[in-house]
């Protein structure tokens, strides 16, 4: 056994340093071309280069008229051409101005375009200006979005549907990316029972399980399925061995000092334990680790405890081993809807909405109750050692920054 743990409660900051730095040593670095279709929610192996100007030639903002402002000196002007979008243009006519429209591109010896609500046609179907002219105006230079050869989105970018309409605007139909990572998914104990199945008593339905490997699909990962392990430390240990080619053995429940609390067990005895017991509620018994070279991330069994461990903790490690240089979430101050009267030793996520702009919680925050995380839009953090009146301020965590 190495890496005996500690007794003392780790704070959540030093929790997340260590886990990204085991993250950042073992990263998942193996890349493969995906189609565009393929890749929302996965990450850039590569940089995203462009491979022309963006856009490749000036072009209009406007349906208007285009003209060199040079051959204008306030006199109405003859229409040479008319360009809709995804037309070549020919060359402007010198002293005349083209009909065009937005996104068109500009024909060469025009520099400005004048939008049609300021222009009118005389009687001889000439356009006159209504306003003073600007060299350059509603025009679109090309490249004003990028260079060739310019890095549009580095390497570690998690692509969503922007970055995919970016790659896209790119004209790239497949992208580098790293491979997905393969994780499994197993929960301990033996009142556990999959949904469909009849209960006895003592019993209760495995709702970690469909969160987690929901959870999982959409950070991009492969996930191996390792069903319930029974309380038995060698089918424990058997159960762990059987995982050796995965990159990550994710479990629920297990991991604090019960007599039933056979992986933590299995890790403390065969394996290496990183980090134990957080400072955090819900959540204090995480477990991280590895057994036989395998990475292990043990979450506490309780639903919420579940939620809050792998959202804040988890999550990043596994976007950081991907690449991924920014992993936590972003959380803006609102003032508290209640009140907390006595400090705690640990920081508390409270599932939380927010009404009339006040971070609210929901009534029941016991760890066992995954109601209040659908009730919610996010964790309103209490921070150890503190007390709220109602109205001070508290970070806020949308569950939106947390679940994708």
């Amino acid at each position: 056994m190495t890496g005996v743990p500690e007794q003392t409660l780790l704070p959540l900051e030093a929790a997340s340093k260590r886990l990204l730095e085991l993250a950042a040593a073992s990263p998942i670095d193996a890349a493969e071309m995906v189609s565009l279709e393929q890749a929302e929610g996965r990450v850039l192996a590569a940089p995203l280069v462009a491979g022309f100007d963006l856009p490749p030639w000036a072009n209009s903002a406007m349906d208007g008229y285009a003209l060199r402002l040079a051959d204008w000196r306030g006199e109405g002007l003859a229409v040479s051409q008319r360009i809709l979008a995804g037309q070549a243009p020919s060359p402007l006519v010198p002293g005349t101005c083209a009909r065009i429209f937005t996104g068109a591109p500009l024909p060469a010896g025009a520099d400005t375009v004048e939008m049609q609500e300021n222009a009118v046609l005389d009687a001889q179907g000439r356009v006159r200006f209504l306003e003073p002219l600007q060299a350059g105006q509603h025009v679109r230079p090309q490249g004003q979005e990028t260079r060739r050869g310019e890095v549009v989105l580095p390497a570690g970018t998690r692509l969503g549907p922007i970055e995919l309409g970016l790659a896209a605007s790119l004209g790239l139909a497949e992208v580098s990316l790293r491979r997905r990572p393969n994780v499994a998914v197993l929960s301990t104990g033996d009142e556990l029972v999959e949904p469909g199945q009849p209960l006895r008593s003592g019993q209760i339905y495995n709702s970690n399980r469909r969160l987690l490997i929901a959870w999982l699909q959409r950070l991009g990962c492969a996930v191996v399925d390792a069903g319930i392990l029974p309380d038995d430390l060698q089918r424990t240990r058997e159960a762990l061995a059987g995982l050796g080619g995965v990159d990550l053995i994710l479990s629920t429940g297990g991991v604090s000092v019960g007599e039933a609390d056979f992986l933590g067990q299995a890790l403390r005895e065969d394996g290496e334990l990183a980090l134990w017991k957080l400072a955090i509620k819900p959540g204090k018994p995480l477990t991280c680790g590895h057994f036989r070279g395998v990475p292990v991330i043990g979450l506490p069994g309780n639903p919420a405890s579940t939620l809050v461990t792998f959202a804040l903790l988890a999550r990043p490690y596994l976007l950081r081993r991907l690449g991924v240089e920014r992993v936590d979430p972003l959380g803006f101050e609102v003032p508290a809807g209640f009140a907390w009267p006595m400090p705690g030793n640990r920081r508390e996520y409270l599932r939380a909405r927010l009404e009339g702009g006040r971070a609210v919680p929901y009534p029941n925050q016991s760890s066992g109750v995954l109601r209040s995380a659908a009730w919610a839009e996010g964790f309103a953090e209490v921070l150890e050692g503190k007390t709220l009146a109602e109205g001070d301020r508290l970070r806020f965590i949308p569950l939106s920054e947390l679940l994708g």
